[in-house]
């Protein structure tokens, strides 16, 4: 249906179905199902892991470094639970599963 709006899941303002991003909190995935960072399955807070690819949902959140649900946000600081590429040219934001950059390849962590 054209014009039909949800609520975002962080704010409760309206937004279209389709938006990656929220625009009045500015917050991603604000419609629909939370989504395995690995698969994109469905998945629920309070989970310990994913039903389908059986990744680990609980992370240590980059900002705080408490333990949380691997959502899109630290249930404790608000954070985004993400990691950014460390390589100037490249600087992808992206989910801590893996040690390089999904974008450019290069490690995500100096040594």
């Amino acid at each position: 249906m054209p014009g039909y709006q949800q609520p975002c899941r962080y704010c409760n303002q309206l937004v279209p179905p389709d938006s990656n991003a929220c625009p009045a909190c500015g917050k991603v995935n604000p419609v629909g199902p939370l989504r395995c960072p690995k698969c994109r399955s469905p998945i629920q807070e309070g989970w310990k892991r994913c039903s389908t690819c059986g990744l680990v949902l609980e992370v240590a959140c980059p900002k705080c470094g408490k333990t949380t649900f691997f959502g899109d946000y630290c249930s404790l600081c608000g954070a985004q639970i993400a990691v950014v590429c460390p390589n100037k040219k490249c600087g992808a934001i992206q989910s801590p599963l893996g040690d390089k950059c999904i974008k450019c390849g290069k490690p995500l962590k100096k040594k």
